[in-house]
């Protein structure tokens, strides 16, 4: 079970890397390593996800997945790749992520307080009654599942690029997360 400590050792450890990247650069197996790992922890994160029915649950293995999205991006960044493209993309999507993730965690506060539940399956037919916690959550859901205007999708979109740039695998692996992370949204 996720807690509060494990997000925020995850948002600590991709702080601490993406601090120490000069370092990192010297030995180009780290990178590697980073970018195995993340990768790894972004799909099983996601999976669990899919798999859990208590909202915040469900936000929290979305928080670790995307922490480690963003590992992935600072394991793909080398100079030589468009200028380190991934060191850019990862702080860009944390930026973001914070943006959209509160929206969701203030929504799913509020559902939860009306409801009394945090089960989501009894969560249903609530938007005639809270039209503006609808609005909302649905704005949140589609930046995080990387929708074109929303800032998911730029942020998205330049970690896959990296990505692209690093390796066809990797490239193909992350954008199967970013395809689970649409799905456990809308579910």
């Amino acid at each position: 079970m996720p807690s509060l400590v494990g997000s925020e050792m995850c948002i600590r450890d991709r702080y601490l890397v993406a601090r120490l990247f000069p370092l990192y650069l010297m030995e180009e197996t780290s990178l590697v390593i980073v970018t195995v790992v993340g990768a790894i922890t972004a799909f099983y994160a996601a999976m669990v996800a899919c798999a859990q029915i208590d909202i915040k649950r469900v936000l929290a293995f979305s928080t670790i997945s995307q922490i480690a999205f963003m590992m992935v991006s600072l394991g793909v960044a080398r100079p030589e790749f468009h200028e380190g493209l991934g060191y850019m993309a990862s702080m860009f999507h944390l930026f973001t992520h914070a943006m959209f993730k509160a929206l969701l965690f203030l929504g799913a506060g509020a559902l939860i307080h009306a409801i009394g539940s945090n089960d989501y399956t009894a969560m249903h037919g609530l938007r005639k009654y809270m039209p503006v916690t609808h609005w909302t959550f649905l704005i949140g859901c589609l930046a995080i599942a990387g929708i074109i205007p929303f800032s998911g999708f730029f942020s998205k979109d330049e970690i896959l690029s990296a990505c692209g740039n690093y390796s066809p695998l990797v490239y193909v692996w992350m954008s199967m997360v970013a395809g689970l992370t649409a799905f456990y949204m809308f579910r």
